[in-house]
Order: structure tokens, then sequence, then C-alpha cells
């Protein structure tokens, strides 16, 4: 008999699989028949049975990922809900001793349809990251950016309205004013800003995508309301930006410690100005600093070496609204 070549009978690796492992062994608490499965699952219904882990469960429900678009304290609340501050809910301390502004926030925040939510100390605290709250927060909006080119629109549309008035002091005190920040980062300081530029009737603020602070609940709250009503406009390149303000027929003044001249002297004061601010640190930019018409500083005492931005923003805005009330008297 002849024998065929090629593979005999035999299993053909028809049992291989069977000689394999399992992997590693379960841990007892994850054997369901095991008595510490039993044991941890009765841990965890004590766990989610705890009311202070329940509480933080609803709180994380809640809460945003950051606190940049929470107002809290009753002052900030209460003048964000004045002024119109866009916003989505309101969340109140349970059991809170009420005063007058707590009963006018309940009252304003009905009114606008907002959704009110209460919740306890614990809750309010992990909602807002911190306990300085005073029993209210506010979650307000993404803030809502103008177009620089609008803005422009707008402010030479009231100077040449103002142009028809019989006093020189309003048709000088009515010539565009904007303020311009290059590389101010701090939302706080933005916000203070923004309070001042509404103070002293400046048409908007100015403002760099990059390297630059946002108008997040911070700044709002900062504010005091302020940015409900001082249009903001973001701008991709400052630079540009301003080189096409001068070609409509805005002067720039920047503000440095180094300047050449003292602010509100600069001769610009009464034309459409556009008053620039850098950081504290490094203020203004190379390149911001050539677009400048002028340089103008603020006389202050050696021992110390600059000023917060906003407090400089504060006090050339003042000069600016200062010499333009003198030449208006004087015309």
């Amino acid at each position: 008999m002849v024998m065929k070549k090629g593979p005999t009978k035999g299993s053909g690796g028809k049992h291989r699989n069977k000689l394999r492992g399992r992997g590693p062994t379960p841990k007892a608490e994850d054997r369901v028949y095991h008595k510490a499965h039993a044991a941890k699952q009765a841990a965890e219904r004590r766990m989610r049975s705890d009311p202070r882990l329940a509480a933080r469960r609803r709180a994380d429900k809640f809460a945003s990922a950051d606190t940049t678009d929470l107002v809290f304290g009753r002052n900030s609340v209460l003048e964000a809900l004045r002024v119109g501050v866009p916003a989505t809910t309101l969340y109140i301390l349970s059991r809170i001793e009420h005063d007058d502004r707590t009963r006018e926030i309940v009252k304003i925040a009905g009114a606008n349809g907002l959704h009110m939510l209460e919740a306890d100390r614990l809750e309010m605290d992990r909602i807002a990251r911190s306990g300085n709250h005073q029993g209210v927060i506010l979650k307000v909006d993404p803030y809502q950016y103008s177009s620089l080119h609008d803005l422009v629109e707008r402010a030479e549309k009231k100077a040449a309205a103002m142009e028809a008035a019989s006093s020189a002091a309003a048709r000088i005190a009515a010539r565009p004013l904007f303020i311009a920040l290059d590389g101010v980062t701090d939302p706080q300081n933005l916000g203070a800003v923004i309070r001042s530029a509404a103070a002293f009737g400046a048409n908007g603020v100015i403002l760099p995508e990059r390297r630059s602070a946002s108008v997040t609940a911070a700044a709002w709250k900062v504010s005091a309301g302020a940015a409900a009503h001082m249009p903001v406009a973001r701008v991709v390149n400052l630079t540009k930006a301003i080189e096409g303000m001068k070609e409509r027929g805005y002067y720039v003044v920047g503000l440095d410690g180094g300047g050449d001249k003292l602010v509100g002297e600069t001769g610009f004061e009464t034309d459409p100005l556009v008053v620039v601010l850098g950081s504290e640190g490094s203020g203004l930019s190379r390149l911001v600093r050539e677009a400048c018409d002028s340089i103008a500083g603020i006389p202050i005492s050696s021992m110390v070496e600059s000023l917060n931005a906003s407090v400089a923003a504060g006090i050339s805005l003042y000069a600016v609204a200062r010499a333009r009330r003198e030449a208006g008297a004087k015309a």
C-alpha cells in the first residue's frame, strides 16, 4: 500500500485555545460570588447616601469648568442685573438672610425669566470655587464683542450730529475718544479700565485678540456693570487697527513713563483721539509705540516705578476730559 505524502490525521490545532491562559485572577471584590464584592457594594451605597457627597455631585452638575462666566457677590450681581447683563441662571443660598439687595436680585431675575436654583453652602462654594459669594451667584452669557468699524462709525456719526450744536463745549466733548490696551492680561484691570472709560465718556475700548485679557465675569464684576453699556472691540492686529484709525483722522497718544510730554498736554486732546496703554511690566510694544503720534507720561514720585494700568487709564482719561472742558470754556 502506497502512503501519500502530506499531513497526517490529527487535531490540526483544534484544541490549541484550551491551552491558553485566562489572564490574571480577578480581585476578590470584583468576583460577584465573593463576600468582598458584597462589602464593596455596601460601601458604595453608603457613600452615595452621604449628604455631603450628594451635594458635591449636584454642585458638579451645575458648576462650569471655570469661573470666568460667573458673577458673585450681592453688589456685583445686583448691578449686573440692573444694567441688563445677559445671564441664564441665578443660584441662591438656601435659607439665606435676605436684605434689600437680595430681594431686588430675586425680583429682577424673576422678571427677566432667569432660572433660579437654591443650593446649600457647600454647593455654592463649589460652584463659585470660593466662599466669598455672599449667597448669590449669577451665570452670565459669553460677552458679545463689537466690531471696531461699527464703533468708529457710531462715534463719528455722533460727533457729526453734535457739530450743529451751539455750544462749543458740547461739540468738543462729543469728539471721538477710544482707549486701546496693549498687553494688559489681567481681567480685573480690564474691568477697571472699562469702568473709567464709561465714566469719562469714551466711545469704546479696543483689545488685541492675543496676549490680552478678555471680558470675563471677573471683568464684569470690577466694571460694576459698566461693561453692559461700554462697547469693547477685539482686533487681530492692534498696530494695523491704530494705523487704520489714523487714516480716518484720529490721533494716537501712547502712555509711557518715558514720554516727552505730560498727559492732557499733548495738543491732541480736542481731536478725535485714541489713548493707548501698555502693560504694567513691559509697557508699550515697539510697533505700537512707533505708530503713536505722541508719547505722554504721568508725573509720579521717583519711589514708584510705574502705575497700575487701570489707574493710569483713569488718570489719562480724566486729563483728556479736563483738557476738552477747558478748550470748550475758552471757545
